[in-house]
């Protein structure tokens, strides 16, 4: 908040009362009618970064933060279009997938269609490693199974898989999956509906877990069991529970995996694992078991930055070593919400975004590890009384190829619809 926070919010000689009208002010009244006063009171500019790049009447998104939705030209930009907002998809709810076309009028421009989506993942859109200027990868439903679908960018299929894509390894050559329909009975608002889960009165079966995809070969394999899991230093909540897998994320030159390994504790809640593993499934290992885990980024081969909770101190962003284990706390007191990290391209920035506020706004933000220095780039209105749930829309940013831009889902202005923040002058 710059000046603002510092001499007015932050500072014990100005009476509580005063500062506390002060900012109800601010992020009601001031916010919605006086904007440029609203920037210039946060980040001292009253220019406005974040600008629209999708428009109605449909609604646009494009999903999670660890995919990059631009092309490596920079000139397309990958989206999905839907009719509706308010709820969560249904079995017969189609998304249509597309490009934005950055250099003609950034129209919107349809490739195919999709049942197999969420408002948070979306239908894991993302471009091919092996050619990200024309073929995309995204799931579907069809025959009554979840299926990975590779298409180029004019809708011609060039592969469908037998099961559902997660994440692609950086060479093009293999891909993760799990179960969408257990994670959507388990996790809603991650999952797909439309097909039921074959195991699902089981806890944690042996049949079940993660797969590897062959893209070149079609085949896939199981590498971690859900059975296995569970048998994995055991402890009393994880006994009688159903147990599943998540968040999967293969590190920057495709030598490992990481993933979420949770079971369900009482009726709405759950606990989390991260565990790491080679891309093959062996040399499984535990990195962390504590009370909280939450979202994490690779750094390198060796270090994960992730929100968890640390003895002593509490929940804070750990950069943990996979190798002996070492926790490092990044960003204390600067960083201090849980938000969806990621590094940018030249591994010097992370970019971060918090959960609604007691104002309903979200921040997105900047941070450089090497000087611990942290630059708030916009607050965005997001009432959890629309969306929150299921269909909250977290602006989940992610970064352009070269680090210079960075893309968002927002609904500040009414709809949902994707966002792009110039940030090439912070940044170089």
């Amino acid at each position: 908040m710059g000046i603002y926070k510092q001499a007015i919010l932050a500072n014990p000689w100005v009476p509580w009362r005063i500062r506390n009208r002060l900012e109800q002010w601010t992020e009601t009244t001031g916010r919605a009618r006086f904007s440029m006063l609203y920037r210039w009171l946060h980040f001292g500019r009253i220019s406005e970064r974040v600008q629209p790049i999708s428009t109605g009447p449909h609604h646009h998104f494009f999903g999670y933060y660890d995919k990059s939705p631009w092309n490596t030209a920079g000139t397309l930009l990958l989206a999905h279009e839907v009719s509706f907002n308010d709820r969560p998809p249904a079995a017969n709810d189609v998304a249509t997938i597309g490009v934005i076309d950055l250099d003609n009028g950034k129209t919107f421009v349809p490739i195919g269609q999709t049942s197999a989506w969420n408002w948070q993942q979306g239908s894991m859109l993302q471009w091919h490693p092996d050619q990200n200027e024309d073929l995309i990868v995204f799931n579907d439903r069809r025959g009554g199974v979840f299926v990975g679908v590779v298409a180029n960018t004019e809708g011609r299929e060039k592969s469908v898989f037998d099961r559902p894509i997660y994440a692609v390894t950086p060479d093009g050559q293999s891909a993760l999956s799990l179960n969408f329909s257990r994670l959507h009975e388990q996790r809603p608002g991650y999952g797909y509906a439309g097909v039921p889960d074959p195991n699902a009165e089981e806890l944690h079966p042996q049949d079940d877990g993660i797969f590897r995809i062959d893209l070149r070969a079609g085949k896939s394999t199981l590498l971690v069991t859900l059975q296995q899991l569970a048998a994995t230093q055991p402890v009393e909540s994880m006994k009688d529970v159903h147990h599943w897998v998540n968040h999967i994320q293969i590190s920057p030159n495709g030598e490992r995996f990481a993933f979420f390994h949770i079971w369900r504790v009482g009726e709405k809640g759950w606990r989390v694992r991260l565990y790491t593993a080679k891309l093959d499934g062996t040399d499984l290992s535990l990195l962390l078991d504590t009370d909280t885990i939450s979202h994490y980024d690779w750094l390198d081969e060796r270090k994960i930055l992730v929100w968890a909770s640390e003895p002593a101190i509490g929940n804070r962003f750990l950069l943990c070593d996979i190798h002996d284990g070492q926790r490092v706390v990044v960003g204390d007191q600067i960083l201090t919400e849980d938000g969806h990290c990621s590094f940018s391209p030249d591994r010097n920035w992370v970019l971060n975004d918090t959960y609604p506020d007691r104002f309903d706004m979200r921040t997105l933000m900047l941070y450089r590890m090497v000087d611990n220095r942290r630059i708030d780039l916009a607050r965005l209105y997001s009432p959890k009384s629309k969306w929150w749930g299921e269909i909250r829309c977290d602006l989940h940013p992610r970064w352009n190829r070269d680090g210079t831009q960075i893309c968002i889902d927002s609904v500040h202005n009414g709809d949902r619809q994707l966002y792009v923040v110039d940030v090439e002058k912070i940044v170089r």
